[in-house]
């Protein structure tokens, strides 16, 4: 079995921004080759995990990048990518169910129907899984990370079109282009929070998805911040709250599809206790959730370190 990696691609604050790019996503496309195998395995639900994070990042990398990649060069690749996690996707959400709802409150719900419920997961797990093998053996899949690394060995991005200041940021110093990423991508976080209806799901939806990007964010620039992790630690009670919450909406409609002709009222009942219980761990966690936000509002950011200012020389970053 794999063990999560807690390396980060080795930047340098002398780096360019261009070098930056080519090192953090041949980083991760390594990272998604070394999951590829454990993937593969029913008893190894990281692998599947994995390799989903794997395309994520690089797909980050690409929005984060953008102003130096501009979108009509990194579409096609994140489109692909997209794609190939997507097939990923429905074995992802039955590994999360099985870990976090079944496994957690085996013996624990006064109800029957839980033998029953297994079973249908777990084939239905067996079933999906066939779909990763797809996946990881179609030509689709091969011709990606082939063309992709060709791509980033070759620094494709650099062959686009650019504006003289966008060629200048291009091979500018990392430090600055760094420094505005964060910035900006934190003010998103703070702008989408600030405010939010706890109760509504869209608006804790948009909060989820603006402090991955952070978090994705803070961990390519990890090497070149010192207290990155401290900032990082901040963050982790608000996203794992979120996922949370993920994680019950994405339980909800797996369910249905599970129990989709299934006429025995037990499991029925069973289903609908799991999903009662971890809708009130959600609803517990979110009690909390004030006390997670100050936490991450009042973290301090590493970015802003007097070190990092002296290298910061004002970039137009709005496209980013």
């Amino acid at each position: 079995m794999n063990k999560k990696s807690k390396k980060h691609a080795h930047l340098e604050k002398t780096m360019s921004v261009s070098d930056a790019i080519q090192i953090i996503l041949r980083h991760n496309l390594d990272y998604l080759a070394e999951w590829e195998q454990a993937a593969r395995c029913l008893d190894d639900i990281e692998g599947v995990h994995q390799t989903r994070v794997a395309f994520r990042r690089m797909r980050s990398a690409l929005t984060i990048f953008r102003m130096v990649i501009p979108k009509e060069v990194s579409k096609t690749w994140a489109d692909k990518m997209r794609d190939l996690a997507g097939q990923l996707g429905r074995a992802r959400d039955l590994d999360v169910f099985i870990d976090e709802a079944l496994s957690s409150i085996r013996g624990k719900l006064p109800l029957p129907g839980a033998a029953g419920l297994e079973a249908l997961v777990y084939k239905q797990r067996e079933t999906v899984h066939e779909e990763v093998h797809s996946m990881f053996d179609s030509e689709q899949y091969a011709r990606f990370k082939t063309e992709f690394g060709s791509w980033i060995d070759n620094r494709g991005w650099e062959q686009a079109d650019l504006k003289k200041k966008q060629h200048k940021l291009r091979e500018g110093n990392l430090i600055s282009f760094a420094f505005k990423v964060l910035d900006r991508q934190e003010r998103r976080v703070l702008e989408a929070g600030a405010y939010v209806d706890k109760h509504s799901a869209k608006d804790m939806h948009r909060l989820r998805i603006e402090c991955k990007k952070l978090r994705y964010a803070t961990e390519f620039f990890f090497p070149i911040f010192a207290g990155m992790d401290e900032f990082i630690g901040h963050m982790k009670g608000l996203q794992d709250l979120l996922g949370v919450m993920n994680d019950v909406a994405v339980m909800y409609d797996l369910l249905e599809e599970l129990l989709a002709g299934v006429k025995d009222p037990e499991v029925q009942q069973y289903a609908g206790g799991i999903m009662g219980w971890r809708s009130c761990y959600y609803h517990e966690l979110l009690f909390g959730f004030d006390r997670r936000w100050e936490e991450f509002v009042d973290a301090k950011h590493p970015w802003w370190k007097k070190a990092a200012l002296a290298q910061h020389n004002p970039i137009n970053t709005d496209a980013v």
